[in-house]
C-alpha cells in the first residue's frame, strides 16, 4: 500500500514542478525592467508591438553628449524597411521654434523691433495695424487658426506652388481676428505664416534660405539631415495612418483621402510623400540627431543663434494685458516635469507626430519622432523622461 502510494504521488509531483517551472520562467519575462533605459525601452516597444505606431525614435542628451538613444519599428512597411539615425520624418510645428529664432536674430541686428506693429514691416497686412510681432510669436494676436485648413501638397507638385497665391486667398476667407492683440493665448499657423513673410520681406531673401543660412549652416547640419524637401526618398520614412479608426473618418475633412492615401499596409493606411503648405509653420523634415545638435546649441550658454538676452527672451512666458499666464513663451510651450521647469514643442499631423524638449536648469533635452498621424500635443515625452529624471 506505501509502496503503491508512492508510485501515484510521482507524476502529481512531477506536474507541481513543472508548473512552478513554468510560472518562474513566466515571472522572468514580465520581471520589471531596472534600468531607466530599460523602462523607456519597454514602453516605446510596445508601442510597435501593438502597432501603435510603424516606428519610433527617442533620444535623450546633454549639452555634449548622448544619454541614451533608441530607434525601432518600419520606416516603410511595405518593404519592410527598417528606421535607423539616416531616417527622415516630418517634424510639423516644431519648424515654429526655428522661426522663431529667425526673428529674433533680425532683431538682434536691429533690422526689426519685436514690440513693433507687423505692418510697418510687411505692406499688406491683413489685420489690424496695432498687432506686434512679439504677438504673433506669442500666438496672442488673435489671428484664426481655420480648421479644416488644406495644408499639404503632393510632393510631384512641390516646385509649382505658390505658397503665396495659396495664402492670400486664406487670408481673404479669414479676415476677422478671433480676438483683441494679447487679450489671450490662442494658436494660430496664420500667424506664423505672416512671420515667415516678415522674414523673407526685412531680409530679402526666401525663408528656407534663411534657415539654412542662419540656424542649420552654423551648426554644420547638412541638408541631408535637417531641410524642407525631402533629401533622400529611400531614407525618408513613410507617413502613415491607422486603417479602423475613428480619426481616419475625420481625416475626410482635412484632405482627399484617395489622392494622400492611396496604399493599404496591414493596419495602416500609406501616405504618398508630400510637403506643407506653410514652409514657416511646419515644413521642416529631418532626422533625429539633426534636432539634437539643434537643442544642444540652445542648452549651451553660449551659443551660436543667439545672445543670452535674445536667448531668455525666447523663453520667457508670456502675460496676457489683464496679467495671466499663457503657458507659451516665444513659440516655446512652458511646462513642468517632477517639479523640473522645460520648454517643448510638438508637431503633429498626417502621418507624423513628433517632440522637442528642453530642461534648462537640469542641461538636458529630448526628442521623440513617430511616423503616424498625430493631432494634439500629447506630452509623450513625460513618459519617457521621467526615468532619466529621476536620475539627475
Amino acid at each position: 500500500m506505501g509502496k503503491g502510494s508512492t508510485v501515484a504521488r510521482r507524476p502529481f509531483e512531477a506536474l507541481l514542478a513543472v508548473i512552478a517551472a513554468a510560472a518562474l520562467l513566466a515571472s522572468c519575462k514580465t520581471q520589471s525592467p531596472k534600468t531607466p533605459e530599460e523602462r523607456m525601452e519597454r514602453i516605446l516597444t510596445r508601442q510597435v508591438e501593438k502597432h501603435s505606431t510603424p516606428s519610433v525614435q527617442y533620444a535623450i542628451f546633454d549639452r555634449e553628449r548622448m544619454i541614451h538613444e533608441f530607434r525601432y519599428g518600419l520606416a516603410d512597411i511595405k518593404n519592410r524597411k527598417k528606421t535607423d539615425e539616416n531616417t527622415t520624418y516630418n517634424a510639423y510645428s516644431v519648424t515654429k521654434t526655428f522661426t522663431a529664432l529667425a526673428v529674433l536674430q533680425l532683431a538682434e541686428r536691429k533690422k526689426i523691433g519685436l514690440d513693433r506693429p507687423v505692418s510697418e514691416y510687411l505692406p499688406g497686412f491683413p489685420y489690424p495695424p496695432g498687432i506686434t510681432i512679439r504677438q504673433l510669436l506669442s500666438h496672442s494676436a488673435g489671428i484664426p487658426n481655420p480648421i479644416p485648413l488644406n495644408w499639404i501638397h503632393p510632393a510631384g507638385e512641390h516646385r509649382s506652388f505658390d505658397r503665396d497665391g495659396f495664402f492670400q486667398r486664406i487670408f481673404l476667407k479669414h479676415k476677422r481676428v478671433k480676438s483683441e492683440p494679447n487679450e489671450k493665448y490662442a494658436y494660430s499657423n496664420l500667424g506664423y505664416v505672416l512671420l515667415g513673410q516678415l522674414i523673407e520681406k526685412v531680409s530679402g531673401q526666401r525663408y528656407e534660405e534663411v534657415i539654412r543660412e542662419q540656424i542649420l549652416q552654423p551648426l554644420a547640419i547638412g541638408p541631408g539631415e535637417l531641410g524642407f524637401e525631402i533629401a533622400d526618398a529611400e531614407r525618408h520614412a513613410r507617413g502613415y495612418h491607422k486603417r479602423f479608426s475613428f480619426s481616419y473618418l475625420l481625416l475626410g475633412f482635412f484632405l482627399d483621402k484617395a489622392k494622400y492615401l492611396k496604399r493599404t499596409e496591414g493596419r495602416w493606411k500609406a501616405f504618398e510623400n508630400f510637403y506643407v503648405n506653410g514652409a514657416s509653420y511646419g515644413g521642416l523634415i529631418g532626422t533625429v540627431d539633426a534636432f539634437v545638435k539643434y537643442i544642444q546649441e540652445l542648452l549651451k550658454p553660449d551659443n551660436r543663434l543667439l545672445s543670452a538676452e535674445s536667448k531668455k527672451m525666447l523663453f520667457t512666458e508670456n502675460r496676457s494685458r489683464g496679467g495671466k499666464a499663457t503657458g507659451m513663451c516665444l513659440s516655446w510651450f512652458k511646462g513642468q516635469l517632477k517639479g523640473n521647469r522645460y520648454y517643448a514643442h510638438a508637431g503633429g499631423g498626417g502621418g507624423y507626430y513628433c517632440e522637442l524638449r528642453i530642461y534648462p536648469d537640469l542641461g538636458l533635452g529630448s526628442v521623440v519622432m513617430f511616423n503616424r498621424t498625430g493631432m494634439s500635443d500629447e506630452r509623450f515625452l513625460s513618459k519617457l523622461d521621467t526615468y532619466f529624471i529621476d536620475q539627475r
